[in-house]
């Protein structure tokens, strides 16, 4: 069971539940994949409301990484959503609003 107080999120790939959070680690992870100097730049990058491919793969990835799974970013680009593209979209879009609050997502 998923913890929203912790950032944590469930998300369905390839049919299997998983769960998701940015921990601090992922975060920075995110900050050098991205190269984005901070947390506020990050932040800042995400409240834009455009998202590559290769950002939502290293953000799902991140937050897999961040909840314990052993998934690398390679991996994560070959699970399939429900809905597709937009399905990967929603699950970026909840994983940054159980991080930042709903205006970060």
């Amino acid at each position: 069971m998923v913890n929203r107080q912790r950032g944590e999120i469930a998300a369905t790939l390839d049919g299997r539940t998983w769960t998701l959070c940015l921990t601090l680690g992922a975060l920075a992870e995110l900050e050098v994949a991205l190269g984005a100097g901070d947390l506020m730049a990050l932040a800042q990058r995400f409240g834009e409301g455009r998202l590559s491919a290769i950002e939502a793969t290293r953000i799902i990835g991140a937050g897999l990484r961040g909840a314990g799974n052993e998934v690398s970013d390679e991996a994560v680009a070959a699970m399939r959503a429900e809905g597709g593209a937009a399905g990967y979209v929603a699950i970026v879009g909840e994983l940054l609003a159980a991080t930042f609050g709903e205006a970060g997502g």
